[in-house]
Formats: structure tokens, sequence, C-alpha cells
């Protein structure tokens, strides 16, 4: 029934008591004052228009006619469409070894990767994010996955949390934009933005894993610095950033300093202290490096 109607048929009974508004008596209604009774007969409980006359529930149902007709037969739905389905999980990880094994080079990794078809995220996302900085930098920082402003412009790191972590190398005179020993390499454990930035499923990450493994050899970094936790479960196979961080450790076959994710210290800002320290920390080792 339409809410005018409903109205409409509830009026005589507002007006059976004293009219707790003025409106109450307005004829006709408008649509002010249609929904103002509205409220009040909600608040008297009448909750549901649920049609415009009683039903007596313990009526005896009729019974039915006799003699129906048969009904006539219904048409077999025609057979569905074959859906060609994704592969299984080993073979998806299969397809992302046997394409990364056979990039010879960085430019050849990207495209095989971008190609790549058996990780669902790219269908969502708006843009491809491979890398950004030197290739062949002394240092290649691993991040966990684009956010929204690396999603619009396909670049890692440039969001609010990317230009802190510029400030924070700046602070030790490395860069993405710098040569030579001061310059950065900066990936991303995955290439395509998860949904609302939620973390990646173990499939998802098992996928992107071996072009992650060729990307650190094709770039060829003197140490790794994965930040956050998605980055050291892809490569150490842990997490517990805040036990991990600052602790030198070794994976595919390069040294590793975990480092907080800069958007775990826009949030926790005191934590910037132990963070300044692991940057110190980094410096020391590839000045006697």
């Amino acid at each position: 029934m339409a809410l005018r109607a409903w109205v409409q048929a509830l009026t005589p009974l507002a007006l059976r008591r004293k009219p707790a508004y003025p409106w109450a008596m307005a004829d006709p209604l408008s649509p002010a004052d249609a929904l103002a009774l509205l409220e009040w007969q909600i608040e008297l409980g009448a909750d549901e228009a649920i049609g415009d006359a009683p039903v007596n529930r313990y009526e005896d149902p009729a019974a039915p006619p006799e003699n129906l007709p048969e009904p006539a037969p219904v048409a077999e739905p025609p057979p569905a469409p074959h859906v060609m389905r994704a592969p299984d999980g080993d073979v998806a990880v299969a397809e992302a070894r046997r394409l990364a094994a056979g990039a010879p080079d960085l430019a050849t990794l990207r495209q095989a990767m971008e190609a790549y078809p058996h990780c669902e995220l790219r269908h969502a996302a708006r843009n491809f994010v491979f890398s950004d900085g030197r290739p062949g930098a002394r240092v290649m920082i691993l991040g966990e996955a684009p956010g929204r402003d690396e999603d619009l412009q396909g670049k890692p790191f440039v969001g609010r949390a990317g230009q802190l972590l510029d400030k924070m190398f700046a602070a030790i005179g490395m860069g993405r934009a710098q040569d030579g020993d001061n310059a950065l390499y900066i990936a991303n454990i995955l290439p395509w933005r998860p949904p609302q930035n939620r973390d990646p499923t173990p499939a998802e990450m098992a996928m992107m894993l071996p072009f992650v493994k060729r990307h650190v050899e094709l770039a060829a970094p003197e140490v790794l610095v994965p930040m956050g936790n998605i980055s050291c479960q892809g490569i150490l196979g842990r997490r517990g950033i805040t036990r991990l961080r600052g602790q030198w450790t070794e994976a595919l076959g390069k040294p590793v300093l975990p480092m907080f994710h800069p958007a775990y210290l826009l949030r926790n800002p005191i934590m910037k202290r132990e963070a300044w320290g692991d940057l110190q920390e980094l410096r020391t080792r590839l000045r006697d490096g």
C-alpha cells in the first residue's frame, strides 16, 4: 500500500483521541503531515503496512477446486554455457614459476606479470604497479601492495605513506630519484590493489611470489628492506613486524632488514624513533659493506 493511502486509512483512528500534534486534523494531508502521522503511528506500534483489510488467521482455508486442468509441461531450460574455470592453486603457481623463470630482464618480467591471467585482483584494479626508482640500486624496498593512490598512478609508494618513505630515506641521503650508491629501487609483493586494501589471501601470495623472487634476482640489490607484515611473510615466511624490525636476517640470497611500513608509522608516530634507528643501521651496513 502506498504511504499516503496507508496514512489516510489510519487517520480515523488518530481522530478518536486528542490530536498529539496540531497537524493531526489537517485535510488533505501534506507530505510533511503524512510523514509526521506515520511517525506517530509507529510510536503506537503500527510499524508495518500489511494489507488493506484484516485477515482471520483462524478461518479454515477454502477447499481447493476439483477437476483442475493438468498444468502445462514446463520446457526444459537450455543448457548453461560452458564457463572456463580458473586453474587450481598448484596449476596457477606452476604457471607463475614458468613465466618468471623465462624472463631474462625486468622489462620481460613486467610484461609476463601484467599478462598473468590467474590472479583475480587484476580485474578489480585500475592499474598494474610494477616498480619505481633505479634498477640496480644497492637497496631494494619491498612493500605490501598498492593502495588507492598507487592504483591510480601506477607507481608504488606515492600516497601519504610514500611521501613519508621518501622523507625517511632522504634523511640518510637516499632516494628513488638518486643515482649510484644513494639510489633506491622500490617494488611490492602484489602488483595489483586488493579490494578495500584488504590483506592478500594465501593463494594470491603464492601466485605472486615466483615473480617477486625473479624480480629480486634481476634487480640484484645488495640489501632487501621488506616493509610491513605482508612483505615479511612473503620473503621470510614470518609475520610480527614489531619483533622482526631492525634485526638482520637473510632471504633470497640477500641480507634482509625488515622495517615498519610507513603507513604503520602514520598511525603510530611514537614508533618513528625505532624506524630512525633502523635507517641508521641500514646506513652503517651500506657504509661498511
